[in-house]
């Protein structure tokens, strides 16, 4: 196996991280660290809060007194409460509004909700939320969902109503942003616009979503273009182009397959405007969030937790965000790294299939990287050294400084003499001097 793809149901998603450490060869689409998200609401803002991600102010209690106090004492009305656990409301069945202390209590002694998920209440723009779906963090379609008469849900299938037209920029840019601090090679968010202040905050994101066939088609195409290295063609889908989807009628879009959109290319004066270097547009603006600062695993006793849980090691997933090893990486990761559009992910994986990369100065070879995009890299790039020991002749000549001859003298030196133990050992071989093991050396470990 190679390739898993689908998505993982919410009670399965510890097993699966468990299958995937026994698979490590294996690319799960998605991958288990972007679908984080889908397991629980909860998870959804540890995802949003290690993101710098735009949330409504929310508090999780495990401990239902804490959870009742704080609701009686510090938290503004109205309230927000969801069920935590699963990969999306349900349709906002699970989801609650209580207008003061007495409808939250009456709620959650109700419903036994564990542990209690509680927003403030984001003021709607228009009485609306905004449905973003991304194909490889481009957004493909968007649309505002309004409440029904005498509802404040936007769920459509409560009542609610659809509407393409005047989706905010700042609402696609942030739905940008999650998507590619999630890697998610397809993504959705739900996404509130505050009436007063007019700023984005994410209500949920997750890969699982519903969608239109012709969509579902999309994906398809485009996790084809990934798994090709860019020799299948990519879906080219216009910003914006929901709206005019929009205008036909919903009964034949769900029947509508093979959709495509010309690429555009510009005329002379067009390519003068569109091509110059110093413009800034705010789409490609939206850039990775250190991956660095991962959410910890959080211990029991950290929690507001019942002492009848500690029993419970596992009440918190661990978010444990990759960083980029180019030699492995799809093109989805990849156009997670600032300024990297689809031509030069391409570019760089055909780079890739002669070559390996130890080290981002090596790419400094292609001339669309430059150093300053290399810097703006360095955070999100992992150790990429070859372990000498472990290597095939194949992966050795590939390297800088190596080539063909050396790999071959290193391979039956080490059928000889058996692994290295010191990368100074390599002087032992006719043909490495001093100064060519200074050349490698940086290129080479021993072990992790």
């Amino acid at each position: 196996i190679d390739i898993l793809v689908g998505n993982i149901p919410a009670t399965a998603y510890e097993t699966f991280v468990q299958i995937s450490k026994e698979l490590p060869n294996v690319r799960f689409v998605p991958s288990i660290e972007t679908q984080f998200s889908n397991k629980s609401k909860e998870n959804v803002t540890l995802f949003c809060k290690k993101f710098d991600l735009a949330i409504p102010k929310t508090k999780i209690f495990y401990n239902t007194e804490k959870g009742y106090k704080y609701l009686k004492e510090k938290a503004s009305y109205p309230q927000i409460i969801k069920r935590s656990y699963g990969p999306s409301n349900y349709g906002g069945y699970f989801v609650h509004k209580a207008n003061n202390f007495q409808e939250a209590k009456k709620l959650l002694d109700e419903k036994k909700y564990n542990p209690i998920y509680t927003q403030n209440a984001i003021d709607l723009k228009d009485s609306g939320d905004i449905r973003v779906m991304l194909i490889g963090h481009k957004p493909i379609c968007a649309f505002w969902r309004y409440s029904g008469k005498n509802q404040w849900i936007t769920n459509t299938s409560q009542g609610g109503s659809m509407s393409y037209e005047n989706v905010p920029m700042n609402a696609l840019e942030l739905a940008v942003k999650a998507s590619k601090a999630a890697k998610a090679e397809y993504w959705a968010c739900d996404i509130a616009i505050c009436a007063k202040t007019g700023k984005a905050y994410i209500l949920e994101c997750a890969t699982a979503f519903a969608a239109f066939p012709y969509i579902r088609d999309w994906i398809c195409q485009y996790l084809m273009w990934d798994f090709s290295k860019g020799k299948f063609q990519k879906p080219t889908i216009p910003m914006y182009s929901w709206v005019e989807l929009g205008k036909i009628n919903s009964s034949l879009l769900r029947t509508m397959r093979h959709i495509s959109f010309s690429r555009y290319k510009p005329s002379c004066d067009g390519t003068w405007y569109i091509q110059e270097k110093n413009d800034k547009f705010d789409m490609q603006l939206a850039q990775e969030s250190s991956p660095n600062d991962v959410p910890a695993s959080i211990a029991p006793e950290e929690l507001p937790i019942k002492e009848s849980l500690l029993s419970n090691q596992n009440q918190h997933s661990d978010f444990n965000a990759t960083k980029i090893n180019f030699n492995e990486a799809s093109l989805t990761e990849l156009m997670s790294l600032y300024a990297m559009d689809e031509e030069l992910a391409v570019e760089l994986k055909t780079y890739l299939e002669n070559n390996i990369v130890t080290d981002c100065s090596d790419l400094l070879e292609l001339e669309s990287i430059d150093e300053q995009m290399l810097k703006s890299w360095d955070s999100n790039i992992a150790d990429m050294r070859i372990d000498i020991n472990c290597a095939n002749e194949e992966t050795l000549k590939k390297i800088n400084g190596i080539g063909s001859k050396i790999a071959k003298i290193i391979m039956e030196y080490k059928k000889r003499h058996g692994n290295f133990h010191t990368l100074e050992e390599l002087t032992n071989i006719d043909g490495i001097g001093k100064r060519k093991l200074a050349q490698i050396k940086s290129r080479l470990k021993i072990g992790e």
